[in-house]
Order: C-alpha cells, then sequence, then structure tokens
C-alpha cells in the first residue's frame, strides 16, 4: 500500500512493483481525464504535474509518487471555475480530436508557472507532447493568451 495526493485528496492504493502512475490514476482511482498514449512517455497524453512539474504519468512507477503532490486534469479547476489554461484552450478552439488536449494543457500549466510570460521558441521547446492533429498554432496561441491573464 502507497499513500498518494492526487488532487489534494490523499488515496491509500495498492500498487504492484513497477506499476505506472497512470494506471492507478484510471484503473484505481477512476479519474480518466488523464490519458494512455504510447505507453513510453513520448507522447505526452499522459502527462500530469507532480510536485508542479509535468510527468509523464505512463513511464512513473506509482511507488514514486508517494509523499508527491500529483495533480490531474480533474484537478485543475476551482469549484465551477475553469483553470486560467483551460479557459484559453476554448477561446483558442484548441482541441481538435481532443485525444492529447488533457496533456497538452498539464504541461501549459506547468510552462506558464515557470515561464510566465513564454516566448514562441520558449513555448516550442517546453511542448513536446505530440499532437495527431497538428492544432500546434492553436495551442501556442491558447498559451500566450493564459499568459495574459
Amino acid at each position: 500500500m502507497i499513500t498518494i495526493n492526487v488532487n489534494g485528496t490523499p488515496h491509500q492504493v495498492e500498487a504492484e512493483d513497477g506499476m505506472p502512475l497512470l494506471w492507478v490514476i484510471r484503473d484505481v482511482l477512476n479519474m480518466t481525464g488523464t490519458k494512455y498514449g504510447c505507453g513510453v512517455g513520448s507522447c505526452g497524453a499522459c502527462t500530469v504535474l507532480i510536485d508542479g512539474a509535468a510527468t509523464r504519468s505512463c513511464s512513473f512507477p506509482a511507488a514514486l509518487a508517494a509523499g508527491k503532490n500529483i495533480t490531474t486534469i480533474e484537478g485543475l479547476k476551482t469549484g465551477d471555475t475553469l483553470h486560467k489554461v483551460q479557459q484559453a484552450w476554448i477561446e483558442a478552439q484548441a482541441p481538435q480530436c481532443g485525444f492529447c488536449q488533457s496533456g497538452q494543457i498539464m504541461a501549459a500549466v506547468a510552462l506558464l508557472k515557470e515561464k510566465p510570460q513564454p516566448t514562441d521558441a520558449e513555448i516550442d521547446a517546453a511542448m513536446t507532447n505530440i499532437c495527431r492533429c497538428g492544432a500546434y498554432s492553436q495551442i501556442r496561441a491558447a498559451i500566450h493568451a493564459a499568459a495574459k491573464v
């Protein structure tokens, strides 16, 4: 048994040795906003924040998350108020198929925490998540819009 803190709530969970955090989030805690994409940490669909840092949860062992603060897409909004990045995503019409969007949003939140006014080059360098639809210009526009809030 391990205790992990997800979206401000501690959870006691059973996780086999080496079980990825993604499967604890999705299958044990039933929070399905974090997506499975490639399973090897390349695409970024599974991105969550661990102590504020964008982390690919499909390749992060759940046992290493004990005692850390994990934020999933479900934990970004406050009450009925969307996080500024979520709101900017809607206004910029960034989602296409939507599959990668939760991971993209989480990566953008981490970027804006580190660089509140990122340049295009800084966005391109930090946003390594893959979008199959190619909505990169809308994603960049949403990040710039969120930076202005």
